[in-house]
């Protein structure tokens, strides 16, 4: 099932739960990663049930091969097969060209300047957290013309900053650099809180967050977790600007 938010500037925000797609345990059912271990032909379907569901054409959404990391990519167009470059940022100056984010755990942030035409999507995990991929998008959106008092900014479901548990030592180390991460879990324990350090990066670049998701992925049933599960799939977070076509989408 997919939730979609169509903001009224014209900019789509789309985010897939666990459900409505065709992979096995333990990837069920929506998997929409291809470097979990899943059956690449299941990923393939998968991604196409979601484009289809949201009026999306499968072959033009850009993916990413995330890797905690800081680049981003100027991109104009999908990637070639074989050809998707290890980024954890895109951005896009062509519109109705849909960016997507792959999580189970982490932070997808999706962005637009509806203005300019302009999107962006960052996956910010704890390491992309610190090495500054949000900045570092929001920066590449700039320089493509986009301002960042028009940035309509969302987040999708992740772990939340009270059940992300880490030694002291890495919260410490986190917080000495985004100082608005350093949380407590609900059992006294040190723990990180990404979507709080993504909001202070946000603001810190002129970017006010929209709307960030209330769903925990480690709580909820209905996602993918990483920390909860280890062998498990992907959810996908997208964003697009597009026409005035709405299509008919599933709740979650």
């Amino acid at each position: 099932m997919i939730g979609q938010q169509h903001h009224e500037s014209g900019a789509h925000f789309a985010f897939t739960d666990r459900w409505g797609g065709v992979s096995a345990a333990p990837y069920d059912q929506l998997n929409l990663g291809g470097a979990v271990g899943d059956d690449p032909q299941a990923v393939r379907a998968n991604r196409e049930l979601a484009a289809k569901e949201l009026g999306l054409d499968p072959a033009a959404v850009v993916w990413m091969n995330q890797v905690h990391g800081r680049d981003v990519a100027v991109v104009d167009g999908p990637w070639r097969t074989g050809e998707v470059p290890c980024v954890d940022a895109v951005v896009t100056a062509r519109r109705g060209l849909a960016l997507a984010v792959l999580t189970a755990d982490c932070t997808p942030v999706l962005l637009a300047d509806p203005v300019a035409g302009i999107t962006g999507a960052a996956h910010a995990g704890r390491p992309g957290l610190v090495a500054g991929v949000v900045p570092a998008a929001v920066e590449a959106m700039v320089a493509l013309g986009a301002e960042p008092g028009r940035i309509v900014a969302y987040t999708g479901p992740a772990v939340c900053g009270r059940c992300y548990e880490v030694p002291e030592a890495m919260r410490s180390e986190v917080a000495a650099v985004v100082p608005e991460t350093r949380s407590t879990t609900t059992w006294g324990t040190p723990a990180v809180d990404v979507t709080a350090g993504v909001r202070a990066q946000l603001a810190a670049a002129g970017v006010q967050l929209s709307d960030d998701s209330h769903i925990c992925t480690l709580e909820s049933a209905d996602y993918f977790s990483y920390r909860r599960d280890r062998a498990t799939g992907r959810q996908a977070s997208y964003v697009w600007l597009g026409g005035t076509s709405r299509p008919k989408v599933g709740g979650g």
